[in-house]
């Protein structure tokens, strides 16, 4: 019951209500209404009550040198104002407090929204095959060993060896492939992956509990568990404040056998400056991010992002456009390229294949004309066959294309191995004999990229390419960005082990789009997610998320970071500054709790006003 009280009355409306009875206490009394300063009373309680609550909790449940914290010290303060009469002056010192540990709040509020659409992608019910009869059964009741089949368009409901039948599976859930991979008999299927088409039957080999997607689940959880809160700058300093302010003000009455002055040091001691100088250059820094189009969800993103000095990067969707687009049309026999083209777009008018769509999109752009296609068949996970113009042309991988008894030659071999070095995927193109043509598709890096990448060398920051997609593949667009180190063929569990391994030579950021890096995304000292393409599971799990997927940004968000910090630095040091001086005066008795308290509230505006001018800083990059 206390702690609900407490909790109304340290809320926005009691605290701003606290605030207008403040300072009504403080007008009244100069226009001839002393009385009027006893309005300061309904301040202290409100604003004060949840002060001394916390100041007594800490005490009564922290350990050791925790126990003293800021609002300790401004407990402290606030009674001995109240015990020598200067109602304001109490107020005054805990309306401060309240007004900046409501600003702290308002900035490391973190979403918990992306683990339930994690969940969500779980599916519930399975197909089980058991005796030639087909079932629907709880995900909960399959059992390793069971025979599940799984229908084109479905998603995966456990991990799984396929028995029988072929398909294409896009993985880019578990592994961020912006290809879908082809399976076929003993290979491996994941949990939460979807069966593009093709049915196939497999056997289970981990339950609901230990599959793929669960694990993904629970290391997002185990990572957002694991998240130490961010402690208050004031408190860290109140340890060291709350002795000394005490020392200088027992010091003082003794010498001058002044209560006054003892209490005037205690409040001009109080961190009022200090509590607000961290949120309020946060908050003023989210606001210039946002206008640039960023989210920043808490002031701990801001400071790591500034100490980073590697940031990781996911490859589909965040160098790169996550789109596949045909890269290279190659013909090998006298044809012109836009023939080539027409002739495969006309052939894979009716596959879904996503190479297929791509092919038929590059024809349409370039204005071809789609012609009739007979006779069409499909493959799972091979190719296609079709009549176009009375010739029945096939399409699609080197095994398919020779088992279909047209020759591949030497030529069209290199080519491939050249191709395959790039990271591409190629469909070559027969007519009735051999092979006419090769197209090769691949997912296109953004045109951005490489100069961002060199921006942040220039900052001293280490690049690393952390993706599922094939080393070649890896490899060819890391050298295109300029990034010198890569990791490939990897899975969620695979990236948070390199993110930990990276944590512990220095202060990581990982940068991704997709469901797979969202435990990666956790773990990192700072998390950005792509929010306009990304996954809304990836975007809640970041720290940081960018909403027009400019990659661009990430050289200004290491420039806000770190004048952020420069900023509060210079504010801590200025709020420091004027309490010595008060302080210096107080013991001298120049000043007396109520100025005391004025100058301390001078300090604090200062404070405010270097936090608003951060606000409008303008970005420079060289």
């Amino acid at each position: 019951m206390i702690k609900k009280i407490n909790d109304f009355l340290a809320g926005w409306p009691m605290t701003i209500a606290g605030g207008v009875f403040l300072i009504t206490s403080f007008i009244l009394p100069k226009a001839g209404y002393p009385k009027g300063e006893l309005l300061a009373w309904v301040c202290v309680v409100i604003c004060g009550s949840p002060l001394l609550y916390l100041s007594v909790w800490r005490i009564i449940h922290n350990k050791g040198i925790s126990k003293i914290s800021s609002a300790l010290l401004i407990s402290m303060a606030m009674i001995a104002a109240i015990f020598i009469g200067d109602l304001f002056a109490a107020g005054e010192v805990a309306f401060i407090m309240e007004i900046g540990a409501l600003l702290e709040d308002m900035t490391t509020d973190r979403a918990k929204k992306g683990l339930k659409k994690l969940i969500s992608l779980a599916p519930k019910r399975a197909r089980l095959i058991k005796n030639g009869t087909e079932s629907r059964i709880s995900i909960e009741e399959v059992v390793i060993g069971d025979t599940i089949r799984v229908l084109p368009g479905e998603t995966i409901p456990v991990d799984g060896r396929i028995i029988s039948g072929e398909t294409s599976v896009d993985q880019s859930v578990m592994t961020g492939e912006s290809l879908p991979i082809d399976k076929g008999a003993g290979d491996t299927v994941f949990s939460g992956t979807i069966n593009l088409y093709g049915s196939i039957d497999f056997e289970v080999t981990k339950t609901s509990r230990d599959s793929s997607l669960q694990k993904l689940i629970r290391m997002v959880e185990d990572a957002d568990r694991n998240q130490a809160p961010t402690q208050r700058i004031a408190d860290k300093w109140a340890s060291y404040l709350v002795p000394v302010a005490l020392l200088i003000a027992v010091a003082s009455f003794l010498i001058t056998k002044d209560i006054v002055r003892a209490v005037t040091v205690m409040v001009v001691f109080c961190p009022c400056a200090l509590v607000l100088a961290t949120p309020t250059a946060i908050m003023a820094a989210i606001g210039q991010a946002t206008k640039h189009g960023v989210i920043i969800k808490s002031g701990q993103a801001l400071e790591n992002m500034g100490k980073a000095d590697t940031m990781a990067f996911d490859k589909t969707g965040t160098l790169t456009l996550g789109r596949l687009e045909v890269t290279d049309i190659i013909p090998l026999r006298g044809m012109s390229k836009k023939e080539l083209l027409m002739l495969a777009a006309s052939a894979e008018s009716r596959s879904e294949h996503p190479l297929a769509k791509a092919i038929v999109e590059k024809a349409v752009s370039w204005n071809l004309p789609i012609l009739e296609c007979r006779d069409f068949s499909m493959t799972a996970g091979k190719g296609i066959s079709a009549i176009v113009k009375n010739v029945r042309y096939v399409l699609g991988k080197e095994e398919f294309i020779t088992e279909s008894g047209r020759t591949l030659e030497k030529e069209a071999s290199s080519i491939l191995d050249a191709l395959r070095s790039e990271g591409k995927a190629s469909v070559i193109v027969s007519d009735a004999e051999q092979s006419i043509g090769i197209i090769a598709l691949s997912d296109v890096l953004r045109p951005e990229v490489t100069d961002m990448i060199g921006r942040l060398k220039k900052m001293g920051v280490k690049t690393v390419l952390l993706t599922g997609d094939h080393k070649k593949a890896a490899e060819f667009f890391a050298q295109k960005a300029g990034i010198s180190e890569v990791r490939a063929d990897l899975l969620p569990e695979q990236k948070v082990e390199i993110i930990r391994s990276l944590m512990e030579e220095g202060k990581v950021c990982m940068i991704g789009d997709g469901v797979n890096d969202a435990p990666a995304l956790k773990i990192a000292d700072v998390g950005v997610a792509m929010g306009a393409m990304g996954s809304d599971i990836a975007v809640e799990a970041a720290d940081i998320a960018l909403m027009t997927d400019e990659i661009s940004k990430l050289p200004y968000l290491k420039w806000l970071s770190n004048t952020t910090v420069k900023t509060i630095r210079r504010a801590i040091t200025l709020s420091m500054c004027i309490n010595f001086a008060a302080i210096t005066l107080s013991v001298l008795g120049v000043l007396t709790p109520t100025t005391g308290a004025l100058v301390h509230n001078a300090g604090s505006c200062f404070v405010v006003l270097l936090a608003a001018l951060l606000y409008d800083r303008k970005y420079h990059c060289d």
